[in-house]
């Protein structure tokens, strides 16, 4: 396991993908903050995350769509911990029902895509200045496979994800010059609540292992994957040697319109 220094800031850490991402991170020596809503999980989360790694953790109890409660829970992490070196956005909620767009609650829909567009907004325009200054950090992006396509049950979530993938590539282009790099991580379907609950995944059994997810991230946290950056990644499925020894071109794994033919005046 190759050890890791510094310091991360997990968002929906108190449970699923977030909660392995805290412990894995710990474990490979960083001193991690876990940012979430619900502060009685949150904290028993990052506890027992303490106790089984001995590294240093943090509970911070936010919303991360609140611009208020993001920054004061960034300051709160720079001023306990010291100034974020790794930066994952990984909270969010998902679409209540599998239904088609005209019949989605409105309220619910936009909750859904503002908390992972809205949150990573937020998070990265609180956390990025601080990593420009030093001219140092890298930003993850959990990602899906449904934001590269339309889904017709889980409409939020799908528009959620391709919001996410456009802010981690102007993000990129922004960070041009500096050694700030920015990624999206799909994590495939891990074992978790959330997936659980979801009627699309049920009798489903091919799930993802959590430790390939916190794999990847920390490759990506050790400087391995920088010329990923600005581009989509999958844990499960992308090798990790290959994904060292690859240096993609043009728009590989990234959003871009298909061109219809040789003469698409687009292409």
């Amino acid at each position: 396991m190759p050890r890791l220094t510094g310091v991360a800031l997990v968002t929906g850490a108190s449970s699923g993908i977030g909660r392995h991402l805290v412990e894995g991170l710990a474990a490979r020596g960083m001193a991690v903050a876990g940012v979430a809503r619900n502060a009685d999980r949150l904290r028993t989360a990052m506890d027992e995350v303490a106790a089984a790694t001995g590294a240093r953790t943090l509970a911070v109890a936010a919303d991360v769509t609140d611009r208020a409660s993001v920054e004061d829970a960034v300051g709160e992490v720079r001023e306990q911990l010291g100034p974020v070196d790794l930066l994952v956005n990984n909270a969010g909620l998902i679409d209540e029902y599998e239904v088609p767009v005209w019949e989605a609650d409105p309220d619910q829909w936009w909750d859904v895509v503002s908390s992972h567009v809205r949150g990573g907004f937020l998070l990265c325009r609180t956390v990025v200045p601080w990593m420009v200054l030093r001219n140092r950090g890298r930003v993850v992006s959990i990602n899906s496979g449904m934001g590269a396509r339309g889904v017709a049950e889980y409409s939020a979530y799908s528009v959620a994800k391709t919001g996410l993938m456009r802010l981690t590539e102007s993000l990129t282009l922004g960070l041009e010059g500096s050694d700030v790099r920015a990624f999206d991580v799909a994590p495939g379907v891990v074992d978790t609540p959330m997936t659980r609950a979801m009627p699309k995944w049920a009798n489903f059994t091919d799930w993802t292992p959590p430790e390939a997810v916190v794999e990847l991230i920390a490759a990506i946290a050790a400087g391995e994957l920088d010329q990923w950056s600005g581009r989509f990644v999958r844990a499960g499925k992308d090798d990790l040697d290959v994904l060292r020894s690859t240096t993609p071109e043009d728009a590989s794994r990234q959003l871009r319109l298909a061109p219809y033919g040789d003469a698409d005046p687009l292409a």
